[in-house]
């Protein structure tokens, strides 16, 4: 869409239709997402056509999780935030976006080498805080973390990606809390047969996930004399994985009313990670010092 600014002709380069935000995604990525969506819903007679393009329904979400904004405060280039919201509880509810998230990973291990169903997995928790909107009776206090807030049980694959997830309130103890994830990766993924975990995750939980599950919990320990911070193996991955969701200004803190909410909006986060992994084409670099030159008149 060229436009004339002082005589020169300036490109202006958007992503998608009526987009621009860095959120949005291009159209390398949406060729990977929009497959995996389900039909549009229609009613017995054919039905009407959707009045919002599916593109900018998935831009607003990406929006929502990037910047952190209210749904009621979405830009008004987007599609109305009833509608977006409607579609965010609608994939929510008949598993798009765990379906979305599930492939996705796939093809990302598939494209780092690997099978796409993996065979160890990570687990920890982290803390945070809750905003205003979060009731009561989903929150709790962490007396190890001084956090009141949730707590966020994840469960990856050696890379770092999401297997399973299960939040809860921040006041339920690691071995207590880990039970599900550990059960749902499990069920899921039955080719997972080895976990590492943290010693807050020691003690009776080993013994439940060996006779129960039937799979071997591995605790990794700090060495005895170890002083300071130590990149601990194998659980290095998962640490980063909580640093990716640190970034989304949606997941800084837990603004969700339902811990399922909460769950699904770090799957959007994740399914934006994975696209930006698959059509990026090259290793990932940190942007170096940019010096200010300073202007000689």
């Amino acid at each position: 869409m060229p436009c004339l600014c002082d005589g020169a002709v300036v490109e202006l380069c958007v992503s998608g239709v009526g987009g621009g935000y860095p959120s949005d995604l291009t159209d390398e990525q949406w060729v990977l997402v929009e497959p995996l969506l389900p039909p549009a819903r229609v009613g017995p007679r054919g039905g009407r056509r959707e009045k919002h393009p599916r593109r900018r329904i998935v831009d607003a979400i990406f929006y929502v999780v990037r910047t952190g904004c209210p749904w009621r405060q979405l830009p008004k280039d987007f599609p109305p935030w009833p509608t977006v919201y409607w579609y965010f509880s609608w994939w929510h509810d008949d598993g798009t976006v765990e379906h979305v998230h599930d492939v996705l990973r796939g093809r990302v291990r598939e494209a780092d080498g690997r099978k796409a169903e993996p065979s160890a997995g990570l687990i920890d928790s982290q803390s945070v805080r809750t905003a205003d909107t979060v009731p009561a009776a989903t929150r709790g206090f962490d007396a190890g973390k001084k956090v009141k807030g949730r707590k966020r049980f994840l469960v990856t694959d050696t890379l770092g990606l999401l297997v399973a997830i299960h939040v809860v309130a921040a006041s339920v103890q690691d071995r207590d809390g880990a039970k599900r994830p550990l059960l749902w990766t499990r069920l899921d993924h039955p080719q997972i047969r080895k976990i590492w975990a943290d010693q807050g995750f020691a003690g009776r939980l080993v013994d439940w996930t060996a006779q129960m599950l039937g799979r071997e919990l591995d605790i990794v320990r700090k060495d005895p004399g170890q002083c300071g911070f130590q990149v601990q193996p194998k659980r290095w991955a998962i640490e980063r994985t909580f640093s990716w969701l640190t970034a989304p200004g949606r997941l800084a803190r837990d603004y969700e009313t339902s811990p399922a909410r909460s769950e699904t909006m770090i799957r959007w986060a994740m399914i934006g990670l994975m696209v930006r992994r698959l059509t990026r084409g090259r290793p990932a670099t940190r942007q170096g010092p940019r010096p200010l030159a300073r202007k000689v008149s």
